[in-house]
This record gives structure tokens, sequence and C-alpha cells, in this order.
């Protein structure tokens, strides 16, 4: 499985409508996170689960859905949190 994949199925609890991960870590060659394993990421997410949550809280669901993966396998990731009738 890919990472990216793996990225969408551990965000799989929060219901998203629509799920974008997008690979960035080709632009970030011998960056130290890159040179240690980590990669670079762009997510973009649509859940009813954001709805009324500040953009914080959204941040902090999406990291706590990811947990160990943030400790790895993910160097840095870019968050775009929407609710649906945000989009």
């Amino acid at each position: 499985m890919t990472i990216t994949a793996t990225i969408e199925e551990k965000l799989a609890p929060l219901h998203p409508e629509s799920i974008e991960v997008l690979d960035e870590s080709g632009l970030h060659v011998g960056h130290d996170g890159a040179k240690e394993g980590g990669g670079h990421y762009q997510l973009i997410i649509v859940s009813a689960a954001f709805a009324r949550q500040s953009l914080q809280a959204r941040h902090r669901m999406v990291y706590a859905a990811l947990g160990t993966l943030m400790n790895k396998e993910i160097h840095a990731l870019a968050i775009k949190a929407y609710a649906p009738d945000e989009i």
C-alpha cells in the first residue's frame, strides 16, 4: 500500500466527502526530513466533521487520525480542511 493510500485510509473515520493527497516529496529532496525518510504532502479534505470547527481544531482532528504516521512517514503536511458548505 502506498503512503498516500495509507493516509487516506487513516482519515476514513472523518468520513470525508472528498480527499486528495499530493506527494510533494520530490520537491524537497535533500531536506533533513526527507533524508530521514519522511515525506512532504499536501492534503485537501472535505468532511462534515469539520463543520463549526476552528482551523486549529480541524488540524488536530487530522493529526489525531494520522497518529503515528506523523512520527516518521510524514515529515511535513500542508492541510486544507473544509466543511461541505465551504467549497
